[in-house]
């Protein structure tokens, strides 16, 4: 049976999230800004309308937001999480073979769906994400992931197809893969872009007709594939179980500039515990903690970056034996005499925690550790981040990164939950 794929995609998602919780915004503009409240991150499309571009600073933009009264919020993640879920749940009622791709996309596999209207199913599925998440979705249905990427890109720019596209039924792919420029599709980034232009190759029409010899010479087997899945032979697979993680990292940029060892402390403890309780959520420990600063290179002063890297006793999982490594780290790196702008850490060396090799010299007792740890968890889960933590996080937190515009936690906070009056 031949592969059929349908990439499900929220439209401009930090937008819609908000929007979901206050109807009025429908028809404005919305930009979503980055820790800090630095630059945009996300566009609704009146503001797209308006020119602001992704990744611009905010306070370049700050007249234009005023004079067209731009809606301006703060990223708010714990929302944004937890409507990412609800949509990939939606989906699952759908089809049991999902990929959940990004925070606002998954990919489905309706293989098993042939006697079924592809794109009545596609309408099905963009109504029920709508009534039952509110937030608005494409659906783009082809042979490859690949295509159905890109068949995504038209349901979501054509307003004649409504949200759904189905390429399989297609009359004319060929006129339609050569208005796709080439950066369009799927994997081609911009150096790529830059070789493929200058070899004259401007569309996905154009690409999929190259020759396979020039393709393996300066794209690779991975380039072979993508140009194979534009012709219609699927090479990629539905990832169910995703690859285990590499890397884990907490790093970000402070509310306001360090200059002092014990604020520094503090805000890496803070980060420590946070990578920390993500290592825990993917049942892994890490044996390598990385720790890195660095000062605002963009502002006038002296400047300094460092990082060290330290390898861990054993395997571990505990926030206890993160956080101390990682002040260790920051004491041997930090230098006086900096106004410091972010600090970062990353774990490695990954492995599943309950197979964590135990090490003779080890006196710590892992089990009373491991139920300190699951109690940790629990208290955070049910009454909000933070609410329990080590007291080398600090307690003020004046570094803490800002968000000024941030909406409330509607759907995982109680005092945040709407009202609704009749």
């Amino acid at each position: 049976m031949p592969p059929i794929f349908a990439l499900v995609d929220c439209n401009n998602f930090y937008a819609s999230c908000e929007r979901v919780f206050n109807p009025r915004l429908e028809g404005t503009p919305i930009v979503v800004l980055s820790n800090n409240d630095g630059c945009v991150v996300a566009r609704s499309n009146e503001a797209k309308a308006l020119g602001i571009a992704m990744g611009v600073p905010e306070f370049q933009i700050r007249p234009l937001l005023r004079a067209h009264q731009v809606q301006v919020f703060s990223s708010n993640y714990t929302l944004y999480g937890d409507m990412s879920q609800r949509v990939m749940e939606t989906l699952e009622q759908f089809c049991p073979d999902l990929e959940v791709y990004s925070i606002d996309e998954a990919f489905l596999s309706l293989s098993g769906f042939t006697s079924r209207n592809f794109t009545e199913y596609g309408r099905t599925i963009r109504t029920t994400v709508k009534r039952w998440t509110g937030l608005p979705v494409s659906v783009g249905i082809a042979e490859t992931k690949t295509l159905a990427k890109i068949a995504n890109r038209v349901a979501k720019r054509t307003p004649d197809t409504n949200g759904v596209f189905d390429l399989l039924a297609c009359p004319d792919r060929d006129a339609l893969l050569g208005r796709v420029p080439v950066e369009d599709v799927w994997g081609i980034g911009r150096n790529l872009t830059r070789l493929l232009n200058q070899q004259g190759i401007m569309t996905a029409l154009q690409l999929r007709e190259v020759d396979d010899q020039w393709i393996r010479k300066h794209l690779g087997i991975v380039g072979l594939r993508l140009v194979m899945e534009l012709q219609g032979v699927s090479c990629l697979d539905l990832e169910e179980c995703p690859a285990p993680k590499q890397s884990l990292t907490c790093s970000r940029a402070f509310g306001q500039l360090i200059s002092t060892l014990a604020d520094m402390e503090e805000a890496v403890s803070s980060y420590t515990s946070r990578v920390a309780e993500k290592l825990r959520r993917e049942r892994l420990a890490a044996t390598v903690l990385t720790v890195c600063l660095t000062t605002n290179e963009f502002k006038e002063g002296p400047q300094y970056s460092n990082a060290l890297t330290l390898k861990l006793p054993v395997a571990t999982d505990a926030t206890s034996d993160l956080v101390r490594s990682a002040r260790q780290g920051i004491r041997t790196i930090y230098r006086e005499g900096y106004r410091y702008k972010k600090a970062g850490v990353i774990l490695t060396g990954l492995v599943s925690a309950s197979h964590t090799q135990a090490d003779l010299f080890d006196s710590q007792d892992r089990g009373k550790s491991m139920r300190l740890m699951s109690a940790l968890d629990a208290i955070n889960n049910r009454w909000g981040a933070d609410t329990l933590h080590y007291a080398s996080s600090g307690l003020s937190k004046a570094w803490k990164t800002q968000f000024q515009h941030r909406s409330p936690a509607y759907t995982t906070d109680w005092a945040a939950l709407p009202i609704v009056t009749a």
